[in-house]
């Protein structure tokens, strides 16, 4: 699948930084107890992405270290340290047209927690874009 630069060319950058990462997979879980699903892109909605069994959080990002290591049920891979991802708690993110708040570290596995306040469409190889304070704020 080539690049999918269109969703993100020409789009204003807003308050975000330059791009961190990208996504390595998407996974989704839609029956407890059974192996996930690879996505090549998702839907993602306040309540996480489509298709996905609900669970505590909307969406569960992990870097692809962890996510090789321990095979957490995590919907979204990313190819960036642990001790990064961590880093982005508190932090807004851009990946596709979604954006994610990330609320906090996952329960009893590796990877951050995150909500959806603005939901859309992410897909592999979609770079992570980290919002910055406004500084009008």
């Amino acid at each position: 699948m080539p690049p999918r630069c269109g969703r993100t060319a020409g789009r204003a950058r807003g308050h975000y930084a330059a791009d961190v990462a990208s996504v390595t997979s998407i996974l989704i879980y839609p029956d407890q107890g059974e192996p996930g699903q690879a996505l090549e892109s998702a839907g993602v909605g306040e309540e996480g992405l489509d298709g996905d069994r609900r669970k505590g959080a909307p969406v569960h990002l992990v870097a692809v270290a962890d996510y090789v290591e321990a095979w957490p049920r995590a919907n979204v891979v990313l190819d960036l340290e642990p001790e990064a991802l961590s880093a982005l708690i508190g932090r807004r993110l851009r990946i596709g047209d979604v954006e994610l708040q990330v609320t906090g570290p996952a329960k009893s596995c590796p990877g951050v927690y995150a909500d959806v306040p603005v939901p859309g469409t992410l897909g592999v190889g979609d770079e992570v874009e980290v919002g910055v304070p406004d500084p009008r704020a």
